[in-house]
């Protein structure tokens, strides 16, 4: 599947456009930058990252960004995205990676979006997601437990940060998922 848009009524998931630089640079806040992004964006970074995302989707490359979009008129309130491939993970896993905007946040729209993301990625063949979580960040990590992922222990990052790891069997959510 080259490209995916997937939605349970009150979240959609759809790949990431540069279109999308300005509204995630508005809402991107300590949080995000501390947790996910690794640092304050800038506008010609964003674009350019989201040009890759792009180009990732266009060839079916390990990485899959998706924009998390509410309401009628899809505003976006946060990305998640899936890393097939990653260092750390064995065949048949997937990375999964999430942050809403301030606005957002509180409202169980991360954990609709992991169930969809999850959905997703059963449909493409992944047996198992993890979710990998600094310690501190007990946000995320909730997130991880109310969508169905298990504490499966702790293991470093590339940098040597010892994550928590979460782990959720995806060969149920693969059952009737039809996906365009």
């Amino acid at each position: 599947m080259s490209e995916a848009s997937v939605s349970d009524g009150v979240v959609t998931l759809s790949p990431l456009h540069v279109d999308d630089s300005d509204a995630h640079l508005a809402g991107e806040d300590e949080l995000l930058v501390r947790w996910l992004d690794g640092g304050p964006g800038t506008r010609a970074g964003t674009a350019e990252y989201f040009r890759r995302c792009m180009e990732e989707w266009a060839v079916c490359g390990p990485l899959r960004a998706f924009g998390v979009r509410v309401g009628d008129r899809a505003a976006l309130a946060g990305t998640i995205d899936l890393r097939f491939g990653m260092p750390g993970l064995v065949p048949g896993q997937v990375n999964i990676a999430y942050g809403l905007y301030p606005a957002w946040r509180g409202q169980g729209l991360a954990t609709r979006a992991v169930d969809l993301v999850c959905r997703y990625a059963a449909a493409e063949g992944t047996n198992q997601a993890v979710i990998q979580v600094n310690p501190e960040n007990l946000g995320s990590a909730a997130v991880a437990r109310r969508s169905g992922f298990g504490y499966a222990g702790q293991s470093p990052d590339g940098d040597g940060i010892r994550l928590d790891r979460y782990v959720r069997d995806l060969r149920a959510d693969r059952r009737g998922v039809v996906l365009p």
